[in-house]
């Protein structure tokens, strides 16, 4: 491809599992296309990536149909403001990363502009809303899956798609070290078991999931007494937001600043919210229980909408149960301690689990951002741009 300095790519990542995402992608573009530009709405990986972003990348970090609402307006205004910049200066390429009920729509404008669109993180039009299919044909030049169960929907439709696998199964060593893990925490010798907690990162899941799980590491130090936990906070508002809960539950745990992933590297078991967390703790190799809990009238409704049995990527990989998966009304302190503290027990013998999370993470090892970046430029070389 003939690089120029005009070379110019938007991108949109709404949370940080995004985030990670675009700042990959955005280093392997750089190798195939040093000159280019980028620009958009991204996290503290894209910027330190060269990426500028326009707006704080938190304020699209919003998640369920309900609590969308009180932020509509809002979320509106940015999307206008990117569109509009778009068509005064159009793009080399226009990409989305994941957050789709943001994107899809900008993506379908800036398509029938004339802009190139591309989506890295497919829908899951193959468990849910299956008729959004026809509306991503009319938004995307190309998809980018992460998963090949991914595929036959988008061959069906005759819609570009390629599967990159995804970067943390690149990112993450195919063994992960407890004992550096710890060092690097600097825990000291602890005799009992560590459990990692983490409850989300943005701050209506953190408020709607902290108190549950910390209610629940009450109920576990009970029948455990010499168990630690520990709970990585994604930013000093989710810190305080934490901390906050702990003092008012008159609870314990260690609270780390971020690195989310050596504290599961660091854990004996995870109790974990539903999202790229449970596939990162399949990948470090841990015993987990995946839940979640959202607004009422949002579970109602997506439950009636949901075509797949399993919410948690570890399960759907597998197209079976190998995770614990407690929502909504089964998320009780009671349910998610027992069931904790089964895994955890169970899975120090049960060497099937652990081999089966390592054909899957061996599955997902394809060098995720340069098959990505070297797929937009084909595209790209394509329609001459």
């Amino acid at each position: 491809m003939q690089v120029t300095s005009a070379t110019r790519y938007v991108l949109v990542a709404g949370e940080a599992s995004g985030d990670i995402l675009g700042a990959n992608l955005i280093a392997h573009l750089k190798m195939l296309q040093p000159d280019a530009i980028f620009e958009g709405i991204g996290g503290p990986l894209m910027e330190a990536q060269g990426f500028n972003s326009i707006v704080p990348m938190d304020r699209l970090s919003v998640m369920g149909l309900v609590e969308v609402l009180g932020r509509l307006r809002e979320l509106l205004g940015i999307r206008k403001r990117l569109y509009q910049s778009c068509l005064k200066n159009p793009p080399t390429a226009f990409i989305g990363i994941d957050s789709p009920d943001f994107n899809m729509p900008l993506a379908r404008k800036l398509k029938q502009a004339g802009i190139p669109t591309i989506h890295y993180v497919s829908p899951s039009v193959w468990a849910w809303r299956q008729k959004r299919i026809f509306n991503i044909k009319k938004s995307v030049d190309l998809m980018l899956a992460l998963f090949p169960f991914e595929l036959p929907i988008y061959h069906e439709h005759k819609i570009p798609v390629v599967c990159v696998g995804h970067t943390l199964a690149d990112d993450i060593p195919l063994e992960s070290d407890a004992t550096l893990a710890r060092e690097k925490l600097n825990l000291g010798s602890i005799n009992g078991p560590i459990f990692g907690i983490l409850p989300g990162s943005r701050e209506g899941e953190v408020s709607r999931l902290a108190p549950l799980f910390i209610e629940t590491i009450k109920l576990i130090k009970q029948k455990e007494p010499s168990a630690r936990f520990l709970i990585p906070a994604s930013n000093k508002d989710r810190c305080n937001q934490i901390e906050a809960i702990l003092h008012e539950a008159n609870a314990e745990a260690i609270l780390i600043d971020g690195q989310s992933r050596t504290v599961m590297a660091a854990s004996d078991a995870i109790l974990l919210a539903s999202g790229t967390a449970a596939l990162e703790a399949m990948l470090v190799k841990r015993p987990m229980v995946v839940s979640y809990r959202v607004n009422k009238l949002t579970f109602a409704i997506m439950s009636r909408m949901v075509k797949v049995p399993y919410v948690s990527l570890p399960n759907l990989l597998a197209n079976e149960a190998l995770v614990p998966e407690l929502l909504q009304d089964d998320a009780t302190p009671d349910n998610l301690a027992t069931r904790l503290l089964q895994t955890w027990r169970s899975f120090i013998t049960d060497k099937t689990i652990q081999a089966k999370y390592l054909d899957l993470h061996t599955m997902l090892r394809k060098n995720a951002g340069a098959q990505a970046a070297q797929a937009i430029v084909t595209m790209l070389e394509g329609k001459g741009k």
